[in-house]
């Protein structure tokens, strides 16, 4: 297990002992976007966009740099997530067809789908400002710590 590995440990169960004290599922989402920002060196922007009553993808509670405030429906690393119902992993930014680029800094990302009662209700959306900055195996930690919000 490599050291990274062992911090989404111990981040999961951090979470999981600050989670106890509400089920308020914003408060749940700061807490995470907070404590993933401070604790990992890659992560560039780390948010959480969902979906309102309109299907709009809006951003939400956030750490980092000014974000896109609407994501445009369909395009973008945050709606492939959302049709492909799956978890997006993009070394490179650049190359993924449709890219938003809310921030010319970003240049990977890694963009995991929440769900509530098993329907999607918007994204856990990472940003690096390096390309190649995460692990496809970082998806099966976030996959974990998302399903902490609405347990």
């Amino acid at each position: 297990m490599t050291n990274l590995e062992k911090k989404y440990l111990r981040i999961i169960e951090q979470l999981q002992s600050l989670f106890a004290q509400t089920n308020n599922p914003q408060s749940r989402m700061a807490s995470v976007c907070a404590l993933l920002h401070h604790k990992m060196d890659h992560y560039f922007w780390t948010g959480y966009y969902l979906l309102d009553d309109n299907n709009d993808l809006l951003v939400s509670t956030y750490q980092g740099p000014i974000a896109c405030l609407k994501l445009q429906k369909d395009k973008g690393v945050c709606w492939a997530s959302i049709n492909r119902k799956k978890s997006m992993f993009v070394p490179d930014v650049e190359l993924f067809p449709g890219h938003i680029a809310c921030n010319s800094l970003s240049k990977s990302e890694i963009v995991i789908p929440v769900y509530r009662n098993d329907e999607i209700v918007g994204v856990l959306d990472i940003d690096s400002n390096k390309k190649d900055a995460f692990k496809e195996y970082e998806i099966k930690y976030l996959e974990q710590i998302n399903i902490l919000i609405y347990s």
